[in-house]
């Protein structure tokens, strides 16, 4: 290591220690382990890895297909996807689910997107032309589908423009620095305000956040919301639907005692 890079390195862990100090034991050492464990224990992915070779033994000793070429050098193990159960993300699912039902319905000749999930919107845009808004380029094309660089923040659209909008998932995010945004306190604040200003009368406005019984910052994470508090943050728009996804299920109420959840919100501009 050169002198200089051991300076900085010094200093970085001499900021980190004095911060550290700050926080209780307990969260530290939570904080911590989250950080470097692996994904699985060390008994899983062993036995994940044994389950592998074995299953490799097995498939070659059974009647050769000629049709394929099976050699050690192609081995690509995927040790974890023997699962009982079919892996699904069910905030992902139900909200994208509940998202593009919604836009199919109304059926917009256009719509656009503010940094919901890339597969949500391509799904999207095999139905209505569709553009998407986010602060990092896109790297995939279809035909119906374009791309503009921008910030929730600072939308590239005139007032009263748009008449279909949605943001899934995202200004639970905004100002938290996860995905290389600026920091700030008020980001869910700022983006529930340019959303609203770019929706036009008798348009709407689609989104999703998590719900809890209070206004929490999980950082970095995202915040959590509660109901009362997200209608004050979009007060200028007219609450047409509301869903709630608590663990596997959705339900049409909010309801503190399920504790965290995601609330899926459908708004519309008055004419």
């Amino acid at each position: 290591m050169y002198k200089k890079d051991e300076i900085v390195y010094n200093t970085i862990m001499k900021k980190i220690k004095k911060f550290l100090r700050k926080i209780p034991v307990i969260k530290k050492t939570k904080i911590i382990v989250e950080t470097f464990r692996h994904r699985y224990s060390l008994a899983v992915r062993a036995n994940s890895i044994f389950s592998f070779f074995s299953d490799y033994q097995k498939y070659r000793k059974l009647q050769k297909n000629n049709n394929f070429s099976l050699e050690t050098k192609n081995l690509y193990p995927r040790i974890y996807d023997k699962t009982t159960n079919t892996p699904v993300d069910p905030i992902y699912f139900y909200q994208n689910c509940w998202c593009a039902k919604k836009i199919f319905e109304a059926k917009p000749e256009k719509h656009f997107d503010v940094g919901s999930s890339a597969e949500l919107v391509g799904i999207l845009s095999g139905f209505v032309p569709t553009t998407m808004v986010d602060i990092r380029p896109l790297p995939v094309r279809l035909k119906n589908l374009s791309f503009v660089q921008g910030s929730i923040l600072n939308l590239p659209f005139s007032d009263n423009g748009i008449s279909s909008l949605s943001a899934i998932c995202v200004i639970e995010h905004i100002g938290l620095g996860r995905y290389g945004d600026p920091l700030d306190q008020f980001g869910s604040e700022k983006s529930a305000k340019e959303l609203q200003r770019v929706v036009k009368p008798g348009g709407s406005l689609y989104i999703s956040v998590p719900i809890d019984s209070k206004n929490t910052v999980y950082f970095n994470a995202h915040r959590a919301f509660t109901r009362e508090h997200l209608l004050r943050l979009f007060s200028s728009l007219t609450l047409v639907e509301e869903k709630y996804v608590y663990g596997y299920d959705v339900f049409d109420s909010y309801d503190t005692s399920k504790g965290f959840g995601t609330g899926l919100f459908h708004f519309k501009k008055s004419q």
